[in-house]
């Protein structure tokens, strides 16, 4: 892969796009019923057979796939393929201590390490450019994905991991990495390193972010680039569906990943009653894979909560708008929805404070209460902290609906992650 040379697909027109789709969708869904044991047994369930799949519309009429069904299949009930072609394995714990389990034949392997260094490319990166990467590595599809894909488009990759955000620093400095893969809140305490070290990261070669792993807003995306002088762009994966490299951001245009719908076919549904939604209205979205070898997914419901949009940067793939949150990050407040993400963009419009912040959930009576945790920038007088306090909770209450008790904490007083940040932490009785 040259330059910034498309590949043959990215320049297919819509027709071509829905005809590869369609054959893709077939051959998936024949497999999945052949092979694994859970899909032919929803299916018949459902009354559905692989030959009624006619039409890329007749996606619909497949049973959804949950965490639920991966955890009961634990280990490799889900597995299309004999074990012994599976050559890699990853898995995610979630909260309940049962691992999700992924598996990838070779040909799944080099699929997705060409979606990477696809996504790589419409980020701005370029052969021969230094990458660190800063995803974790082990059984999170992050860093090694990132690896593979870096290293297929041609970069010297610096496989740093999570962590030691010292060092982190020392080799963006001594390396001169023009990108970096990590998540943004990680990034963020990063850049705060720098400045702990007097260094400006302005002043450094690095000119591209590839941020994903967790929802962040643009208020955030426009710190990070004015802070650090670079180009932040937004990688969307997961590894149920395959890991980072599902959908990309164009670094020309900025306005949301845009889905590789060659490989994986999106919905967007209610997340309440699982109907579809037409293009352009917020829901969950859900995804088929159309390529996977070793584990299909069929119409997995990530819980992520965005908008189908039109194409713009490639006209024929459609793009996903920045998540908005996730339905099972829903907190609901005395009858009011409440996402992480709203509060982080009201917090962001305050130049005295930090983008770190927490909610803070309890219920020390019969009623839910909220506590908005925020962090002071570096600098802010303490003498306006009451008054940011007011004004912050003002606001929660006006632009959200919800009442939330606001406290401002010195630099430092919200916990740092090397990963996803911890937005929510839930006080309340089970």
């Amino acid at each position: 892969m040259a330059g910034a040379e498309l590949d043959a697909a990215e320049k297919w027109s819509v027709d071509e796009l829905r005809a590869h789709q369609l054959a893709r969708l077939q051959e998936t869904v024949a497999a999945a019923y052949k092979n694994v044991p859970h899909y032919r047994n929803a299916l018949d369930t459902s009354g559905v057979h692989p030959n009624d799949i006619k039409d890329l519309a007749d996606v619909r009429l497949l049973p959804f796939t949950g965490k639920a069904d991966l955890r009961d299949n634990y280990p490799f009930g889900m597995f299309a393929v004999p074990r012994s072609q599976v050559v890699r394995i990853h898995a995610s714990s979630g909260t309940t201590g049962m691992p999700t389990v992924v598996g990838y034949t070779q040909a799944d392997i080099d699929t997705w390490a060409d979606l990477v260094a696809r996504s790589l490319r419409a980020a701005g990166v370029r052969p021969g450019d230094i990458c660190q990467v800063s995803y974790g590595y082990g059984l999170f599809t992050g860093g090694l994905g990132a690896h593979y894909g870096a290293e297929r488009l041609g970069c010297t990759v610096v496989p740093m991991s999570g962590g030691q955000t010292a060092k982190q620093v020392q080799l963006l400095r001594d390396f001169g990495a023009r990108a970096i893969m990590v998540t943004p809140s990680y990034f963020l305490s990063i850049l705060d390193e720098m400045t702990t070290q007097g260094i400006d990261p302005r002043e450094l070669p690095l000119q591209v972010g590839v941020f994903g792993a967790e929802p962040w807003t643009d208020a955030m995306r426009a710190e990070i680039e004015e802070r650090a002088g670079i180009d932040a762009v937004d990688i969307y994966g997961l590894s149920e569906v395959m890991g980072p490299g599902v959908a990309m951001e164009c670094v020309e245009t900025k306005d949301g990943p845009t889905i590789w719908e060659d490989h994986f076919l999106p919905e967007i549904i209610d997340p309440v009653t699982g109907d579809p939604v037409a293009d352009g209205e917020e829901g969950e979205l859900v995804f088929t894979s159309l390529t996977k070898q070793a584990m299909p997914v069929l119409r997995y419901r990530t819980r992520d909560l965005t908008r189908l949009l039109p194409g713009t940067a490639r006209p024929s793939f459609r793009r996903m708008a920045k998540i908005t949150g996730r339905s099972d990050d829903l907190m609901i407040i005395r009858g009011v929805n409440v996402f992480p993400t709203q509060i982080e963009e009201l917090a962001l419009a305050y130049d005295g404070l930090s983008p770190y912040f927490q909610c803070v959930l309890s219920r020390p009576g019969r009623l839910d209460e909220m506590t908005v945790n925020v962090e002071a920038a570096e600098g802010f007088s303490s003498d306006l902290w009451a008054q940011v306090e007011t004004d912050l909770a003002r606001d929660i209450k006006d632009r959200i609906g919800t009442t939330a008790k606001v406290t401002v904490l010195p630099v430092g007083g919200i916990e740092r992650s090397v990963g996803k940040a911890r937005r929510i932490v839930d006080n309340r009785p089970k």
